[in-house]
């Protein structure tokens, strides 16, 4: 690319372009709390997103020299996303956890430390429809079960999803957008402090719990929850292969795929296409009974597949505004990023939040940087950087981590509370579950600031 047309590509769309991307998001976060049975169906909210993106669409086609190709890239970049997430989902689903365990404190903690592992490789969603139900039988006799699946969703369906692109959405956004798939294991340290402390902690509260309860029921509640009546083990278990098949597609094309094939489209294509093709083998060879057993259904992908085709168009010109303009805003630090990142994560969907301001952190070393040029298309040269790729570690714990702050800072949140409530238990209220948050893990994430990401 040349100066000139490099100039001019980076050039910021007005900033009323930006507010389609705004009001969708702000949409999001508030729709399932204020008008919970319209927002309830897919439909629904593929239309609403449909009509954020129209003026975004005209600007893009009619108005923008570079618009066509800026929409083309990021609508191929959401067929890729939903593909990894379509396949892992339709995989996880064909695998069943039949029986029990015991659910005394030392099983429960080992339990989340296998979906602490397992989720960095079947993603927060698959990891958490596969293990939420064994852990609700497994404390089917405890009466106090509300600290178990908080603590599930600030371990299993958030903080584990760190240590590959198939994690956690915004690592895969990361990925197609030209991070080394092997790259995430830089934040193996982040993901460690943060979920071991959290097992720790969990630990002992549960084993108060389960002390307070000996104290007030007659009989040994620890004879009874150390009960088994079937013991566990695992029904189609082939699928196991088919995601290792869904990570060879993933790893192969990020590795070789500048050698399979010169065009973008073509390799995407191809990595669509491996991806679709184990999942068709798992629903081919994985019995209808399984399935069954596990509850699956297309609802949840559907869900997915129809939010964010609205986000992927609405926040082209958001991210190139960000590309351009970031450095204004003053966040220069990866402790700023960090929180920044986090806190609308929070509320808003992670994926989006994770490019915005991976966009911000281009913007701003190229402030810092004038010789860097780096583009908010090629998230690659973030991680080449030294100060960039500071910034891209700060916004990937941010964006994963923070997740668990609310029930609507990460889709599998509001699934596994709809499994408990569904199973008996009585999960707090929205600002409730903040309570738990805010008191675990805010002063958690404070430490992980202090240790990884201080100024100076």
């Amino acid at each position: 690319m040349n100066p000139e047309h490099a100039a001019e590509a980076l050039a910021a769309p007005p900033l009323w372009t930006t507010l389609p991307f705004a009001g969708y998001l702000l949409l999001i976060a508030v729709a399932p709390l204020t008008f919970a049975h319209f927002w309830e169906h897919n439909r629904n909210k593929l239309i609403l997103g449909l009509i954020a993106s129209v003026p975004v669409v005209a600007y893009l086609l009619l108005v923008e020299p570079h618009g066509l190709e800026w929409l083309h890239h990021a609508l191929r970049e959401y067929v890729a996303f939903i593909a990894l997430l379509a396949s892992l989902f339709v995989i996880s689903g064909g695998v069943y956890l039949r029986g029990s365990l015991a659910g005394t404190p030392l099983v429960n903690t080992a339990f989340m430390a296998v979906g602490a592992l397992l989720a960095s490789f079947i993603g927060t969603t698959g990891a958490s429809m596969l293990l939420i139900r064994p852990l609700l039988r497994a404390n089917e006799r405890r009466e106090r079960k509300v600290h178990l699946v908080v603590f599930f969703i600030f371990v299993v369906s958030n903080g584990a999803g760190m240590l590959t692109p198939l994690g956690d959405p915004p690592l895969f956004l990361g990925f197609l957008r030209g991070v080394p798939f092997l790259w995430t294991f830089q934040l193996l340290w982040p993901w460690a402090l943060v979920n071991g402390a959290l097992l720790v902690i969990f630990n002992v509260v549960d084993q108060r719990v389960l002390n307070r309860e000996e104290k007030e029921r007659p009989g040994s509640q620890l004879e009874q929850v150390q009960a088994v009546k079937e013991p566990l083990r695992i029904d189609g278990a082939l699928n196991f292969l088919w995601l290792l098949g869904v990570i060879g597609v993933i790893y192969g094309m990020g590795r070789f795929g500048a050698q399979i094939a010169h065009d973008e489209d073509l390799r995407s294509l191809v990595q669509v296409g491996g991806m679709a093709a184990m999942a068709a083998l798992s629903l081919l060879t994985t019995s209808k009974q399984c399935r069954t057993a596990n509850q699956f259904s297309w609802g949840p992908i559907l869900e997915v597949a129809a939010l964010f085709l609205g986000i992927f168009i609405t926040m082209v010109p958001a991210l190139k505004v960000l590309e351009a303009k970031g450095s204004d805003l003053g966040i220069t630090e990866p402790w700023q990023f960090f929180w920044a990142t986090g806190l609308l994560s929070s509320f808003l969907d992670n994926a989006p939040t994770y490019l915005t301001f991976a966009s911000l952190a281009v913007g701003a070393v190229n402030d810092m940087d004038p010789a860097a040029r780096l583009s908010a298309d090629h998230l690659g040269g973030l991680v080449d950087h030294p100060t960039g790729a500071l910034f891209l570690i700060a916004i990937s714990c941010g964006a994963v981590f923070m997740g668990a702050n609310t029930y609507i800072g990460n889709g599998p949140n509001f699934m596994v509370k709809a499994i408990a409530e569904a199973s008996g238990v009585r999960m707090p209220s929205f600002f409730r579950y903040m309570l738990w948050s805010g008191l675990i893990l805010l002063p958690l994430f404070v430490i992980v600031t202090l240790v990884f990401f201080r100024a100076g």
